[in-house]
Formats: C-alpha cells, sequence, structure tokens
C-alpha cells in the first residue's frame, strides 16, 4: 500500500493543528498510524491575529515532523452562504490589502488556499495566491459552472470537498464539480466516509475524471478519537456515536472523523477499483501539492 497523502486536514487524536505543538504532532502522528505519511495541516477561517499564533505553532512543529508540508487555508474568503463549520465573523473579502497581509503571515508554508470565486476581489487573489505557489482551490461557495471556469483560468486547479458546500450537479447548471470534470487539468477533493458523498456518486466521480480525484479527510479533532464534544476553530462540535461531526445543536457537518485508510476502503466498497482509490489518496494528491 502507498503512503498516503492528505492535503486537507484539521487535525485527529483529540487535537487540533495550531492549538499547540504537542497537540499538532499528536495530531499527525493519529493519522500517521493510519498510513498517512505527509498532510497539508488545514486551519479554518480565523482572524489575522489567531492565524499568526497558528502559523507559529505549525512552524515549530514541522522541525520535529518534517511530514507535515505546509498549511491549507481554508477560508476566511468564503460565501457566506455556504459558510459550513465556519465563524461566520471571521469571513473575510479577499481585497488587495488583506490577500497581502495572508500572504506576510503565512509565506512559503502556504500550500493550498480554498476561495470562492464569486467574491468581490476573488478572481485577483487567485491569480495572487496561485503565483506565490499555493494551489487555490474553489470551495465554500455560491458560483455557478461558469464561475468556476473563469477561476480555473485565473490559476485555480482544485475543487475543496466537492459537491459539499457548493451547487451540485443539475440538468441545465453542472455546478463547481462539473466544470472540473470538463477541465482536464482540474482536480477534485472527495470525503469518501459515506457520510459527504454518497457511494454511487463517488464512483461516478471517479470514472468521470480519472486520475483527477484527490481523496481527502477533512478530519477534525475527533479523527482517531472518541465520540463527545470538541472545537473547531472558534464553533462548538459534536461528534455523534456513528462517527458523525455535526455543529452543536444542528446538523450541520463539521469536517469529519475520517481516516484514509477508511476512505480507502469506502471507495472500494463504492466500486472504484482498488489502484484508482489507492492513487487518489497518494501520489495524485502528492503530485497536485509539490512544488
Amino acid at each position: 500500500m502507498a503512503a498516503f497523502t492528505d492535503i486537507h486536514c484539521h487535525g485527529g487524536g483529540g487535537h487540533a493543528f495550531g492549538d499547540s505543538v504537542a497537540g499538532t504532532r499528536a495530531a499527525f502522528a493519529a493519522h500517521r498510524a493510519h498510513g498517512t505519511s505527509q498532510v497539508v495541516a488545514s486551519l479554518v477561517s480565523m482572524s489575522l491575529a489567531d492565524l499568526e499564533r497558528a502559523m507559529d505553532v505549525i512552524r515549530a512543529a514541522r522541525t520535529y515532523e518534517p511530514g507535515i508540508l505546509g498549511v491549507h487555508l481554508e477560508g476566511p474568503f468564503l460565501a457566506p452562504e455556504r459558510k459550513g463549520a465556519h465563524d461566520p465573523a471571521a469571513l473575510a473579502i479577499p481585497t488587495q490589502a488583506v490577500v497581502a497581509d495572508v500572504l506576510d503571515i503565512v509565506g512559503d508554508d502556504l500550500r493550498q488556499i480554498t476561495i470562492a470565486p464569486e467574491l468581490p476581489g476573488a478572481m485577483e487573489a487567485i491569480r495572487t495566491f496561485s503565483r506565490a505557489g499555493a494551489v487555490v482551490a474553489v470551495g465554500h461557495t455560491t458560483a455557478d459552472a461558469a464561475t468556476t471556469t473563469t477561476a480555473f483560468e485565473a490559476g485555480a486547479s482544485l475543487i475543496t470537498h466537492g459537491l459539499n458546500a457548493m451547487a451540485g450537479m443539475a440538468a441545465r447548471e453542472i455546478g463547481p464539480v462539473g466544470a472540473a470534470i470538463a477541465d482536464p487539468f482540474a482536480h477534485i477533493e472527495l470525503i469518501a466516509d459515506g457520510i459527504h458523498v454518497n457511494p454511487t456518486l463517488i464512483r461516478t466521480v471517479f470514472a468521470a475524471a480519472p486520475g483527477r480525484v484527490v481523496l481527502v479527510t477533512d478530519a477534525m479533532a475527533a479523527a482517531a478519537s472518541t465520540p463527545g464534544a470538541y472545537r473547531l476553530g472558534s464553533l462548538d462540535v459534536e461528534v455523534k456515536d456513528d462517527g458523525r461531526a455535526v455543529l452543536a445543536g444542528t446538523d450541520t457537518l463539521a469536517g469529519s472523523t475520517l481516516t484514509m485508510d477508511r476512505a480507502v476502503e469506502v471507495c472500494v466498497a463504492a466500486g472504484v477499483p482498488r489502484d484508482q482509490a489507492e492513487a487518489a489518496a497518494s501520489t495524485v494528491p502528492a503530485r497536485l501539492i509539490r512544488r
């Protein structure tokens, strides 16, 4: 079995990336025990001050853990209507000034950033982050297929957790995932936990975009841990006995409790050939994220 690369993971083993150096290392160790040798530490939307603190922690942890490749900023440039488990107070418009501040804080540690391309200034931000060497992903968005295609032309190359926090595919509007399927250079993240995406759709996306599906866990602290009360950024999360993580008091999914070895098995059970499922968890994301 190939060593896995997870480019969208918020934590595990009871810890979130960026909370503390010991916790960040423990989160990585929890996923490493399930076959993940490389991870991009994902951070939810937060203030610039909180981002600076989290980056200090992750940089310190990386001196011990070279398998932590850098960070994925899932926000703050997200559509409020599709914010999911992100604090609405932390969302921002990608003005040139805010983009410059983010780049100044994260620097060369930025491997990936999720942006809603319909926001004012988003297309220029996509060009800026792409020129800086980051993989730019379309996600948490109200964008249609045409806007997503324009984002790909500006430098985006990935869909964040495809079919979640965005429009689906319909007869006359194929949405962001449809636009990515039509673009031979675009990749599509899937959370294959049996909760976020129907197994038939998992198999269908693999068939429609061969070699361009990227399995991710989108795992929060409860992955490889126990059910109960957790935090995702500044928000309270309840993890059910079946592993479903939701914002406390709601049915809104708040990441997952998935590990990459299980994601592969869910895909295989859905009818995806094992070699394709394992590639989507290893060589495909490693190639995409490499600089």
